[in-house]
């Protein structure tokens, strides 16, 4: 077979080799012994070998920190979510001498031009959201030094992953609804190809699942009140037996959900329950005051850099996705009696 034109990266070494792009580092950075096994190590040089591997002699004097430059990547600025995000991640790179350049990536998700003549030339590394990973190729980030946020840590394309535990918030979500009594339940899903979002459906799903008679429908839509509005009013009016709560993939979506009810001359929570996930400035100008989860999207940032840091010293980051808290407020009661 012909082998590709493309220069083959840490990552295709780690591919083949079975491993994480962490594991390709510590063992052709001769940092492998007590940390990996003598027989992963032989894998990964093997693939090496076989791909015709050769490490970036450019990207290693980077990883020195010789440019003290940062690129975080994230979907889009349309909520001071990835704002926090970036805040936290600018405190702690300012304490090492680092800065942090935010690179928004066009239309949310998708590929994304290099913001620089080579990205490869100009930065240390790379911190990206799951929502944008498409545009980490594009601008060759995947070549760097990486750390991904909000990402499967078993198929992550980093040497790092830095989670909330988004898990947990939704299991919180569904135990404070199925507490209230609800048993039909409304997914309104964020209709986006990411991780975060198909791992928050599939806890949902399950911990639903796990107590009889209750009753999933599930409505994607796109990230925004309009089209928020546009599924929550399809779903509701459909036939079959009408959901007594809403939960939301993010506040924004739980913003529309309530224009919806509103239209369908229904009341929150009276007469629907409804909770987001987030908890935006949004949450407490709706009313009700909308029960969601709280996200510190500044320690998120801070512990996304610190992982950085950590890569590229060969340090191990930080173990442990970050603690999230339901905020119960006005928007969720018992279900009308029927």
């Amino acid at each position: 077979m012909a082998r590709s034109s493309t220069r083959p990266t840490s990552r295709d070494v780690a591919q083949a080799a079975g491993v994480s792009q962490a594991a390709v580092s510590l063992v052709l950075g001769d940092k492998w012994r007590g940390r990996v096994s003598e027989a992963t190590a032989e894998r990964v040089r093997e693939a090496a070998r076989d791909l015709g591997y050769r490490p970036n002699l450019a990207a290693r004097n980077l990883r020195l920190g010789r440019t003290r430059t940062v690129l975080l990547v994230v979907p889009a600025l349309t909520t001071e979510f990835f704002a926090g995000v970036y805040t936290g991640a600018a405190r702690v790179a300012a304490r090492h001498g680092f800065g942090v350049v935010l690179y928004p990536s066009p239309e949310g998700i998708g590929p994304a031009r290099d913001p620089f003549a080579s990205a490869q030339a100009a930065l240390d590394g790379v911190i990206a959201s799951s929502m944008a990973a498409d545009a980490l190729s594009a601008i060759r980030g995947d070549q760097l030094p990486l750390v991904m946020l909000d990402s499967d840590p078993d198929g992550s394309l980093g040497a790092a992953t830095v989670n909330l535990d988004i898990a947990d918030g939704v299991r919180q979500v569904a135990e404070h609804l199925l507490n209230l009594g609800h048993r039909h339940i409304l997914h309104l899903a964020a209709d986006v190809p990411s991780w975060t979002f198909e791992m928050r459906a599939r806890e949902l799903a399950a911990r639903l699942a796990a107590v009889p008679g209750t009753h999933i429908r599930t409505a994607p839509a796109p990230i925004s009140i309009d089209g928020a509005l546009a599924a929550t009013q399809a779903a509701l009016t459909a036939a079959g037996p009408r959901p007594t709560a809403v939960v939301c993939d993010d506040d924004k979506l739980a913003a529309g959900a309530y224009k919806a009810l509103r239209r369908l001359g229904l009341k929150v929570p009276d007469d629907m329950s409804v909770t987001g996930l987030d908890d935006l400035a949004l949450a407490t100008a709706l009313d009700p005051e909308l029960t969601t989860v709280r996200l510190d999207a500044e320690l998120f940032g801070e512990r996304g850099m610190e992982a950085l840091l950590a890569v590229l010293e060969g340090r191990d980051p930080e173990a442990g996705d970050i603690p999230v808290e339901l905020v119960v407020r006005g928007s969720t009661a018992p279900p009308a009696a029927r």
